[in-house]
């Protein structure tokens, strides 16, 4: 028999520290950042990152070590998420007004009036950075006869941002609807031209699209389509007809 005294010893296993990950100081949002929020000095931190995550773009404390100091004062074009390395595209300084300095480079606001009950913009759920159809409602007067009055409508542009509503550039407060009495619409100086003319000898609606169609080219279908008229007759009956 072999006594107590002489059981083998067990050694325990060595324990293998964890490989020391290189890591690097990047400046992120230290809370969410709406678009538009002026950013000031606790709105940042440095939060440790991984070397090999570190992109281009990200401010280190090693490249840049004012880089808090320098970013303070700037404007968020987009918003960011707590946590979020702050990257100087998504930023803006501007000594002019908000607006100008979160609309895209060679783009234009335009303002249009839309129905305050939001009748012309799906029910008040169109929000600031959702993507519209424009749509132009007019009179025709060479189809009109007599009392009859022909009203035309036509798709006048489509996937089109929308800045703000109102004076809303953003969700607050959990808030899913905005109302308002006009809709900002980021556009190219033609769209610009377009819309402002239409807005003065006829009504603008906004179609709200789906994300998935959001940012896709134009659907060659719509531009075909010829334009809806529906003919009104005082003192009698609506109906529809198409335009010929």
């Amino acid at each position: 028999m072999i006594s107590g005294e002489d059981k083998p010893v067990v050694q325990p296993a060595a324990v293998v520290p964890p490989p020391v990950v290189p890591m690097t100081d990047v400046l992120v949002a230290a809370a969410e950042l709406p678009m538009g929020q002026n950013i000031q000095a606790p709105d940042l931190r440095w939060q440790p990152w991984p070397n090999d995550a570190v992109t281009t773009g990200y401010i280190t404390r090693t490249n840049a070590p004012k880089g808090m100091e320098e970013i303070v004062g700037s404007i968020a074009r987009s918003g960011f998420l707590a946590g979020e390395p702050i990257r100087p595209q998504k930023l803006a300084r501007s000594d002019g007004g908000f607006m100008a300095a979160i609309l895209p480079a060679g783009m234009r606001a335009v303002a249009i009036t839309i129905d305050a009950v939001g009748s012309s913009t799906a029910g008040g759920f169109i929000l600031p950075n959702d993507h519209v159809d424009v749509i132009r409602t007019y009179r025709d007067d060479d189809s009109a006869r007599g009392t009859a009055e022909v009203q035309l409508s036509e798709t006048l542009l489509q996937d089109v941002r929308v800045l703000a509503i109102g004076q809303v550039v953003q969700e607050k407060n959990g808030n899913t609807v905005v109302t308002g009495q006009t809709a900002t619409l980021a556009l190219t100086p033609g769209q610009a031209e377009t819309v402002t003319l239409a807005q003065k000898v006829g009504q603008l609606s906004l179609s709200l699209r789906s994300l998935v169609d959001s940012g896709r080219s134009s659907d060659p279908s719509l531009e075909s389509r010829p334009e809806t008229a529906l003919t009104v007759v005082r003192f009698g009956v609506a109906k529809q007809q198409s335009r010929r």
